[in-house]
């Protein structure tokens, strides 16, 4: 018996150390995760920002000031040594983030989180983004002076990797039972791959192939046009292209693929985009140029953004920064700012192509070109290596090649994206934090190839501008818009829009230039550009403000990045409202629509009417489409908004209007009735289970962690109005990732906010401090240091000195 006990007690023992240091399935190891010495308390601390640090490379001491928001200002004596301490703070208060999303980037989660991951490391490989990123590798290698300070970046990395201790490790190395690795410049290539994969703009070949397939010509030009007149462009209307003398691309005498596809990869979310604006000293309070910026991504913490000042005697810019790559993305230094908006053009098409029997070749022209074959490795946790082999094609990557389902299919189907030309982006940024003028901002962006970007500008000189940036294909009509023949050289992309054609704007006659995502210019742009989804609604908001009165001033600008009305609410609901029959209405849903019709149309977080506006919305915009989800077989998607409301008011009785499932033909007129009964039911049903819809709890916005939303890291239910469509736009899980507004006086004077913090440290104070502030539309003051000395801003300060070893 006591042998038995003995032999019980010691199994005991050995099952609870097993459990203690092994992961089982998504629990990390408990024993090391609660370790006293090395586990998740050690996480609760301080952040580090006194006192003297020595880091390997450095050639000279640069000082680093921090002030009350943890905001790094970092004065060094050169551009080496600027982006060698870039580098290493960014590394030490966002490191786990900038390497979690290089791994995303580059297909390599599986090795973090397991085989869940395959997947998606399979399809990031297929879009070609390591193939992309090698490509802009080679670019900058040939320009010693990107080079140069890129690698100081990546050292400054290092050097902040190589002090860690286990103990040290940011949590969710900890949770996920893995260890940081060495930084590498390639790592900054794939995350700025991963950027542009986000914002590559629409992507919807095979969905519109599918449904030119289905509704025919007609239909698809009525649901799927190339231009509409009533837009408020980025470029404006009145603009003469007559010093363009190039010509769009002839159209080719050629069929176009008919194939029915069934399933896509999966894209970035389609409402990605920004705003920007500025005005000119003629409507600017003060007689200086003004700019804003807020891009629109997901929202996360991290966030995606880190805040910081870097200079040196030469240059001094401030601003936001993507951890991972060096410089100020979005921002201003003592001669001009800068800001992005999505450009959301179509750089990305798809090629049909057609193998050979042992798939070494495929058709091209009158013969066959080689395939080549790059054979992805993919490492898993746990697991064995998986290799994907992914044919190449003069075109690109095939992304999808599941179509071999016997010997007889030898269909693939190939990526042309821009992204994957090989460019400098380190040269672009360089460029712009240092530029003093409109022609160097020009200069910056003369070379820039993809995402495609609206980039505004504004100068203490005065002047404003916007470019509409990046590498287009000139294509012929309708070339892109569909799947085309890769046998057919004349599918081929044949040119570029030289890059001086690009369509833009300096010091326009009605004093300010804005954009949100919407078509880039009217139709006279005498280049091939369709709709690609362009925003329709905060466009003509933005312009319309800017358009009613003579001056503004900095609180009109926080007021219209924060303003929550909802113009596509504004031109419809009164249409409804006039021709829905309301006669049957019990008395819940007669309450309800009372409601909703003394709305004023702003999503303001308080009210009920927002809620009901959108549930209404939703479920109409459904009933008008119940056609596309009777396509089990194929891909589609579903006409834009502006269309279903255009399609509403002007023709109710078209046959898109009649649901499928009713013996009835319904008009327009009916859908408005069943759509409401329907959102009455589901918010009755919503406030039984949850109490009142006002708006901020029926949205929902939150700021998720970057593994899924992890919950104890995470902020939920966030006070913030609008939706996608209004300048302020929040939505549940995106929204305006940083607001940024610069005055261009001497020294210009900013503010910002963003929806986090500067520690990646969920157990830091400043990790998510941010967010209260951003959501209810405050800002913080940028403190925009002029020189190293130490004002009453500065709460702490920090000394890099040369290693002893160098």
């Amino acid at each position: 018996m006591k042998i038995a006990k003995l032999l019980v007690s010691l199994l005991l023992v050995i099952a609870i150390f097993y459990c203690f240091n092994t992961k089982l399935g998504s629990i990390p190891p408990i024993g090391k995760f609660l370790s006293p010495s090395q586990g998740v308390w050690q996480n609760e601390r301080d952040e580090d920002i006194t006192g003297e640090l020595s880091i390997d490379g450095l050639s000279d001491e640069v000082t680093v000031h921090y002030d009350a928001q943890l905001i790094p200002h970092i004065f060094a004596q050169n551009d080496l040594d600027l982006y060698r301490a870039q580098g290493y703070i960014t590394a030490k208060h966002r490191f786990w983030q900038m390497e979690f999303q290089t791994h995303a980037a580059a297909g390599r989660l599986s090795e973090i989180v397991g085989e869940n991951a395959l997947n998606y490391d399979r399809a990031q490989r297929r879009k070609g983004m390591i193939y992309g990123a090698e490509n802009s590798m080679e670019v900058i290698k040939k320009d010693p002076k990107s080079l140069s300070h890129l690698q100081a970046y990546c050292d400054g990395v290092n050097a902040y990797i190589n002090q860690l201790q286990p103990q040290d490790y940011p949590v969710e190395y900890k949770l996920l039972d893995y260890k940081p690795e060495a930084w590498t410049i390639d790592k900054t290539m794939h995350l700025l791959m991963y950027m542009t994969d986000m914002l590559c703009g629409g992507d919807s070949d095979f969905e519109y192939t599918n449904a030119l397939r289905e509704f025919g010509k007609d239909r698809f030009d009525m649901l799927y046009p190339d231009f509409y007149d009533f837009d408020d462009p980025v470029i404006p209307t009145d603009t003469d292209w007559s010093f363009i003398d190039e010509e769009q691309t002839p159209l080719p005498q050629s069929e176009l693929p008919m194939d029915s596809i069934k399933e896509v990869m999966e894209k970035p979310n389609p409402h990605n985009g920004s705003n920007n604006w500025a005005v000119g000293p003629s409507k600017s309070y003060s007689g200086n140029p003004i700019l804003a910026n807020d891009p629109h991504l997901g929202l996360n913490l991290p966030s995606i953004w880190y805040v910081m000042q870097i200079a040196t005697p030469e240059h001094n810019s401030m601003g936001a920064t993507l951890p991972g790559t060096l410089g100020i993305i979005s921002g201003f230094n003592n001669h001009i700012s800068w800001g992005e908006t999505n450009a959301t053009r179509d750089v990305k098409d798809w090629y049909k192509i057609e193998f050979n029997e042992d798939r070494t070749k495929y058709k091209y022209d009158d013969g066959w070109k080689d395939v080549t074959v790059r054979v992805e490795e993919i490492k898993i946790k746990g697991k064995e290596m998986y290799l994907d082999s992914v044919m190449y094609t003069h075109h690109g990557p095939v992304s999808y090649d599941h179509t071999f389902k016997s010997d007889s299919e030898r269909v693939g189907y190939a990526m042309k994206w821009a992204g994957h030309i090989g460019h400098d982006f380190v040269d672009l940024f360089l460029k712009m934090n240092t530029g003093k003028n409109y022609e160097d901002y020009k200069d910056a962006l003369s070379k820039h190839v993809a995402p495609a970007q609206n980039f505004v500008f504004a100068s203490t000189e005065g002047d404003i501008a916007i470019w509409i940036q990046g590498l287009f294909p000139n294509k012929w009509e309708g070339q892109g818009k569909f799947l085309m023949d890769g046998s057919n050289p004349d599918h081929d992309w044949q040119s570029f829009i030289p890059r001086e054609f690009n369509a833009h704007t300096k010091n326009p006659e009605r004093g300010f230039v804005s954009s949100s995502n919407q078509h880039p210019t009217d139709s006279l742009y005498p280049f091939y550009v369709f709709n690609d989804g362009y925003d329709s609604y905060r466009n003509r908001v933005i312009n319309d403000f800017f358009r009613s009165k003579e001056k503004f001033n900095i609180q009109d600008f926080k007021d219209l990045q924060n303003t929550n009305f909802n113009k596509k609410a504004s031109e419809l609901l009164p249409y409804m409202y006039k021709h829905m029959d309301t006669s049957n209405l019990t008395s819940e849903e007669q309450e309800i629509l009372d409601i909703v019709k003394a709305w004023d149309f702003n999503s303001n977080i308080g009210e009920l009417a927002p809620s009901i506006w959108d549930s209404w919305w939703t479920n109409l915009y459904l009933l008008i489409w119940d056609e596309y989800d009777e396509k089990e077989d194929m891909v589609l998607d579903k006409p834009f908004t502006y269309i279903a409301i255009d399609l509403l008011k002007d023709n109710p009785e078209d046959a898109f209007m009649d649901i499928i499932e009713t013996p009835e033909k319904e008009t327009a007129h009916d859908l408005f009735l069943i759509a409401f009964k329907e959102t009455a039911k589901e918010l009755n049903s919503w406030k039984a289970q949850n109490g009142d819809y006002n708006w901020q709890y029926y949205k929902g916005t939150y700021v998720g962690h970057l593994l899924q939303g992890l919950p104890a890291f995470s902020r939920f239910d966030l006070p913030i109005g609008g939706d996608r469509n209004t300048v302020n736009a929040a939505g549940r899980n995106w929204g305006p990732s940083w607001r940024m507004i610069v005055e261009m006086s001497s020294p210009p004077k900013a503010i910002g906010i963003y929806p986090g913090g500067q520690s990646g440290n969920p157990g830091s104070k400043y990790y998510d401090n941010f967010i209260d502030d951003w959501a209810v539309g405050n800002y913080h003051s940028l403190n925009y240091m002029q020189n190293e000395t130490a004002d009453d801003t500065v709460i702490a300060t920090q000394t890099l000195t040369p290693s002893s070893n160098e």
